[in-house]
């Protein structure tokens, strides 16, 4: 019989094994001056948010300043990290609690996914710096909610993902041991999509650092509003033609990358392993940082006296005396009618919209419309096209490295450092050679797509490939599965929820990524191709706020429709079939 999932030991100073060395001392102080320059780094960063907002900055690429655009950009997308974190882990939840809320849960998130940054990109900074007039702090919280769109996503799906592909005996053992919502969540839903949720992390890290220029830089009328950071350091030495500038600012993002790697998330893989759902032992990441940390007297110590407390003080089972408090204090009568009206107001809020966009899309003429349908047709067959390319490489590959604990740690430093490196960046060396090749944007709009969106495939492949039970890889070893029933027996079954969940994501991405890859600037010129995301980039500039709603309704309703009728059964068949039991 299958074991619940390991939990994590409350371990104590004392617990650890006395054949490990202890961690020197001067370790220790090291890791506590690290720390002490984070908080510094952090409070000088907050100051800058409150000082006076300056438009048309001008955004110095002189390489000195460097380190200091990197730590502002990283602090950008660590909070915006955070914010998605914990946005995914409660959407996650709330979705997976009943069906009913997962009936309306998920198609919201399908319309979150679908619609594309440049659509709402104005509202959000205009809305932003009016409510913080004159200061620096309405366009910082602009450029954390754009990067939080481009990270929140995947992360809300993979843990859904989790959720609903928990093995049934697990569940039940929840249900005996009389669980609360807490200590389940703890217990049992977190460590069982632990894997997912941190390949996805690097994913969402690395899709951050994708739309990193366009978070940093936004243009309103005759204010072009930058803050300073890795993104607008690349896109001003972009503007620049400056490659000397380019180079550095790729050499110090791919610093800031493998340092992440080594300090974070390797330490997180490594740490991870305790969560894989086996029962024999297989090959275990390895990750110095995690080590040294484990081997800390320091880290022992504040462990010890803070978070142990905390864990103890939290699994104390008081959920049913709340829950029984809160029925006492409002009563059930009254939680029914503020349902009612919060259904209300929604329902109200939805048809308000609706038909105030019905308003501002009724002044488009047929012929506009048949252009839309034209456009969609050639989007919908470049993002076809990239997602073939990006499944037929991502799935052996990825199946290889998570399989493999040692090109595991060889090679996935190197996938985040590609992945992360943004290809808009790059977009203008591509073109020299794409647009020479038969086909010219349109092969250029379908690499783009493909350097955008892969990701997303890869990233959940390796989590799938790494959760494999190596009790399982063992029992196919010994009946001798090889080849091709290897793959149909063990490998694509345990993948198979992990990779439906890569494609969802990746399709919203690839049909985000043609905006950008549609509709460029080179040499001073415009060169666009047909497409709906050439459309809604064309709209954006023409300020053509009409046509801009139309095209993005009808990239939403695309993307939606594509989830409702092929990604999500493959996601009930993942649910149903392809669950470890």
């Amino acid at each position: 019989m299958l074991q619940p999932l390991p939990i994590p030991a409350q371990a104590t100073a004392s617990d650890r094994s006395g054949g490990v060395r202890p961690t020197p001392w001067w370790l220790d102080v090291m890791l506590v001056l690290f720390v002490g320059a984070i908080a510094f780094g952090v409070a000088r960063a907050a100051a800058r948010w409150s000082a006076p907002l300056s438009p048309n900055v001008r955004i110095d690429t002189s390489i000195s300043l460097l380190p200091l655009y990197a730590g502002l950009s990283t602090l950008r997308m660590a909070v915006a990290y955070v914010v998605s974190l914990v946005f995914s882990l409660v959407y996650a939840r709330a979705a997976a609690a009943s069906k009913t809320a997962e009936r309306i849960m998920l198609p919201v998130l399908d319309i979150l996914q679908s619609i594309p940054i440049l659509s709402f990109m104005p509202g959000v900074v205009l809305a932003l710096a009016a409510a913080f007039p004159g200061r620096t702090v309405g366009l910082e919280l602009a450029a954390i909610i754009l990067i939080f769109t481009s990270q929140a996503w995947n992360l809300a799906f993979s843990f859904h993902q989790s959720l609903a592909t928990i093995p049934r005996e697990l569940s039940e053992a929840a249900d005996v041991y009389r669980l609360g919502i807490w200590r389940r969540f703890t217990r049992l839903e977190l460590p069982f999509g632990a894997i997912a949720l941190i390949q996805n992390s690097m994913m969402s890290w690395a899709g951050g650092w994708f739309f990193l220029m366009a978070s940093e830089q936004f243009v309103l009328g005759a204010n072009n509003l930058r803050l300073p950071g890795l993104g607008s350091y690349l896109a001003a030495a972009a503007d620049a033609r400056d490659t000397r500038a380019i180079v550095w600012g790729i050499v110090a993002l791919v610093t800031v990358i493998v340092a992440l790697d080594q300090v974070l998330w390797r330490p997180l893989v490594a740490w991870s392993d305790k969560f894989k759902f086996e029962q024999s032992g297989g090959d275990a990441s390895e990750s110095w940082m995690l080590d040294l940390l484990r081997n800390s007297s320091l880290v022992a110590w504040l462990r010890d006296h803070t978070v142990v407390p905390i864990e103890r003080s939290l699994d104390r089972p008081r959920e049913p005396r709340i829950a029984e408090r809160a029925s006492r204090v409002v009563p059930r009568w009254l939680r029914v009618l503020l349902g009612m009206f919060a259904g209300l107001a929604a329902a109200a809020l939805v048809i308000w919209g609706g038909l105030a966009a019905f308003h501002a899309v009724s002044v488009l003429s047929g012929k506009t419309w048949w252009t839309i349908f034209v456009a969609t047709l050639a989007t919908f067959g470049r993002t076809l096209a990239a997602l073939i390319i990006a499944t037929a490489w991502t799935v052996p590959f990825g199946v290889a490295v998570g399989m493999s604990p040692t090109w595991s740690r060889r090679l996935q430093p190197v996938v985040q450092v590609i992945a992360s490196i943004p290809a808009t960046a790059l977009f203008s060396v591509l073109l020299l050679i794409l647009l020479e090749l038969p086909g010219g944007l349109n092969i250029a709009a379908i690499a783009l797509m493909v350097l955008g969106t892969q990701w997303y495939i890869l990233f959940n492949v390796i989590a799938g490939a790494m959760a494999i039970p190596s009790d399982l890889k063992e029992a196919a070893g010994m009946y001798g599965l090889s080849g091709w029933r290897r793959w149909k027996v063990l490998i694509i079954p345990a993948i198979f929820p992990y990779l439906v969940t890569g494609l969802i994501t990746a399709t919203g991405g690839a049909w985000n990524a043609s905006i950008v890859s549609e509709y460029v600037i080179f040499a001073g010129h415009k060169i666009s191709t047909t497409g709906l995301g050439a459309l809604i980039a064309e709209a954006a500039d023409a300020q053509n706020f009409s046509l801009l709603l139309a095209s993005t309704l009808v990239m939403a309703a695309v993307v939606i429709l594509g989830n409702r009728l092929v990604w999500r059964k493959l996601y009930r068949i993942a649910e149903s079939r392809y669950r470890l039991e």
